[in-house]
């Protein structure tokens, strides 16, 4: 588990294409959980059958200075995966997010056990893993990572991760929230599919100077492993 002076924290779960060969999962019964998507869009397939995990990514997106356009380009994530799969069905569930983000915005530290009490939580363990970038394993560039290995029901699992690649981007609603984004499989075995939506924060600034400095931008987002 990762130890944050400021909380830098965000998901992932696994299945194979077929529920009934599911072999990563969640303690919790996520049997009748269903994603539903926004409608009149191509860019996020919600699958029709049940997630192995659900979790809340609380942390930072990173970014650095694209001095020739004067803009900021993602250079990274950081975040903490916990383990929501337990609220599905309550009407805790879909506020989680929006509640863990208004209390991670606002300050300037915060413990681990604090979000885990924001949340709800009383299962054990709480924590799923860690979201962060690592050099793409098929290409070139980061690719994203989901990495379970040493937290929650599947610590010690060397396969419990995956590396992803962008499949499908739908903008937010809210021009300050990151995209909602469909991310599928490229190495490891936690998940065939992964899906960030119901975000908050994340965006930087809209123009940069060459020579700034890079920066974090705090965000939350629900992820559904699949």
């Amino acid at each position: 588990m990762l130890t944050f002076s400021v909380l830098v924290l965000v998901v992932l779960g696994y299945a194979d294409a077929s529920p009934s060969k599911r072999h990563l999962s969640t303690s919790c019964d996520l049997s009748c959980a269903r994603l539903q998507v926004p409608a009149n869009q191509t860019q996020l397939i919600a699958p029709t059958y049940a997630p192995s995990f659900i979790g809340i990514g609380v942390g930072t997106q990173n970014y650095t200075c694209n001095a020739t356009e004067s803009t900021y380009a993602l250079v990274g994530a950081l975040a903490e995966i916990f383990d929501s799969s337990c609220l599905y069905g309550t009407p805790a569930f879909e506020s989680a997010p929006t509640r863990v983000y208004d209390v991670w915005s606002a300050t300037t530290g915060i413990k681990i056990r604090e979000v885990i009490t924001i949340l709800g939580l009383t299962h054990d363990p709480a924590v799923l893993g860690q979201h962060y970038y690592v050099p793409n394993p098929v290409g070139s560039g980061l690719s994203p990572k989901w990495d379970f290995t040493s937290s929650g029901v599947t610590a010690g699992n060397p396969n419990a991760y995956v590396t992803g690649a962008k499949i499908g981007d739908l903008p937010s609603s809210n021009s300050s929230n990151i995209d909602n984004l469909m991310v599928k499989a490229v190495e490891g075995e936690l998940a065939s599919e992964v899906f960030r939506v119901e975000t908050n924060g994340g965006q930087p600034p809209t123009r940069c100077v060459a020579g700034d400095s890079n920066i974090t931008v705090k965000y939350t987002a629900q992820y559904w492993f699949f």
